[in-house]
């Protein structure tokens, strides 16, 4: 497999956790978000992937899939052992849920492309701070009401899923744009343990080729 990426890319982030977790080889090119306009738009990538979005992941059988979301859940079916979802089919809608609530809610809205077209129609960059804490805070709190009470290990299981990958690569994130997560201790105590295993430190954003740090 080839895995199209860049190293503080939140959702090829996600995907990385993911391979590293199931413990399957891929390759790595890196797809350079900023350095000449973004190198997503190029057309030979443009026509790998039209939406000009990391990540995206060619399969063994040269199909691609992109959308992280979808990358994980063809992981997941494809490679189940170790798996990625709970067996209860109430406690998988849940995850996958959990995981929407920060893919499809929360970080749409702070996008490396959101934030850039807010500063060219002339928000000031406290502004453009104030947009991304907004919309983490709005999502994390309600992420914290539901899991703050759980008896499991990680989010929705005893093993890391992917509503954990996806809370992870967020929590990455908002510490980038120093966004104050005080209010939420849950979130914080299981993105440490997630960070204490090794795939997710073979995916973290400073430990990748084509990192800049």
């Amino acid at each position: 497999m080839k895995l199209y990426t860049y190293w503080r890319s939140t959702a090829a982030y996600r995907v990385r956790v993911a391979l590293h977790l199931k413990g399957l080889p891929f390759e790595a090119e890196s797809i350079h978000l900023v350095k000449g306009g973004g190198e997503q738009h190029g057309e030979s990538y443009r026509a790998l992937n039209p939406q000009g979005l990391v990540p995206a992941l060619v399969t063994d059988s040269g199909v691609t899939i992109n959308q992280s979301m979808a990358i994980m859940e063809y992981l997941e079916s494809q490679y189940p052992d170790p798996p990625l979802m709970p067996s209860d089919p109430i406690e998988q809608a849940q995850t996958r849920a959990m995981a929407q609530m920060v893919v499809a809610d929360v970080h749409p809205l702070n996008n490396l492309r959101v934030l850039q077209y807010l500063k060219k129609q002339g928000w000031e960059q406290d502004q453009v701070d104030e947009w991304y804490a907004h919309w983490i805070h709005q999502g994390f709190s309600a992420l914290e009401s539901m899991v703050q009470d759980r008896s499991t290990v990680f989010m929705n299981a005893d093993y890391p899923c992917i509503s954990d990958i996806c809370l992870v690569a967020q929590i990455y994130n908002a510490n980038r744009f120093d966004v104050p997560l005080t209010d939420y201790p849950t979130l914080l105590d299981i993105n440490e343990k997630c960070l204490k295993l090794e795939a997710f430190q073979k995916a973290q954003p400073e430990n990748q080729f084509d990192a800049v740090v």
